[in-house]
């Protein structure tokens, strides 16, 4: 099958961007890298009148840090998140997470900014956000503003994106002193898409756990936070004990439906050991960023 027949247009900047959206008089799409925009329009299930290609943009790319954050450029390939020193330094779950991210050809050419835009909750960016407490900057016709992660994935592939927006940035908090991080996922095979994945950031005070941010990727329509898990360690070591009081806790949490590849009750039986496991590394000490 091949796409439906539409109008193409390269732009050079955003301005220009914004003007060829709102100048189109039917449907418009904007293209990064198209990982997976492409397959959707070859497949019909996308069928825009025009295509807005922003990859040249160089206002959308670099890796800065800014004002007490990590600013990522929408337009940062998931094989330049796996090479950056400074993601690395400040946000080492996402060149974790970047490693996962389906095949060495795809990571050349996907996008942060296409996944995060996207949506898709089997995808490991999205809960590094939410994990991260990272905020999304979004620039339109009114100018930037900036959602966080945590509201700006809405349902299964809906976020705070309205019509004509583009996605440009987003910005990480720098670590407080003593923060660990770490991404991981279980999946049939290396690329494939996860059954289950997590996202984990703390902050320790002493040897005792001042916050825990949980977010795990394929257990619902978006990203999902354990706010129950996330309390059981709060004021406790990393220990056994307050490990397994998270996995506990777990099971409030989670709600995935059942489908044709995993029933609920399998993928909540994961999530619960990939969150040991995870919690164990960082007992450990392993993935510890930067402080600011």
């Amino acid at each position: 099958m091949k796409a439906r027949a539409f109008d193409y247009r390269r732009v050079a900047s955003v301005a220009e961007a914004l003007d060829a959206y709102a100048g189109c008089p039917g449907e418009a799409r904007y293209l990064a890298g198209g990982q997976s925009l492409l397959p959707a329009l070859n497949l019909r299930l996308d069928a825009p009148d025009l295509l807005i290609d922003i990859g040249r943009i160089d206002a959308l790319r670099g890796i800065a840090v800014e004002g007490g954050a990590l600013r990522i450029g929408a337009l940062t390939r998931h094989a330049e998140t796996l090479a950056s020193d400074l993601i690395a330094t400040h946000a080492p779950m996402l060149t974790e997470a970047a490693a996962y991210m389906a095949h060495p050809a795809i990571r050349n050419l996907g996008t942060m900014g296409g996944s995060l835009a996207l949506a898709d909750p089997a995808s490991e960016l999205p809960a590094c956000m939410r994990a991260l407490g990272a905020y999304i900057e979004i620039t339109g016709p009114a100018g930037i503003r900036s959602v966080a992660a945590d509201a700006f994935f809405r349902d299964l592939f809906e976020t705070a994106i309205a019509p004509g927006e583009i996605l440009s940035a987003v910005r990480v908090p720098l670590g407080r002193p003593n923060t660990r991080m770490r991404f991981d996922e279980i999946a049939r095979r290396r690329g494939d898409y996860a059954m289950v994945g997590l996202a984990a950031h703390l902050v320790l005070a002493g040897d005792a756990v001042e916050t825990a941010r949980l977010a795990f990727c394929s257990v619902g329509p978006t990203p999902v936070r354990a706010p129950a898990a996330e309390a059981a360690l709060a004021g406790r070591p990393l220990e056994p004990e307050s490990i397994a009081a998270a996995k506990a806790a777990l099971a409030g949490d989670l709600d995935p439906d059942d489908d044709d590849t995993l029933s609920a009750a399998a993928r909540k039986h994961l999530a619960g050991v990939l969150l040991g496991r995870v919690l164990s590394g960082l007992g450990d000490g392993r993935l510890t960023a930067e402080a600011a």
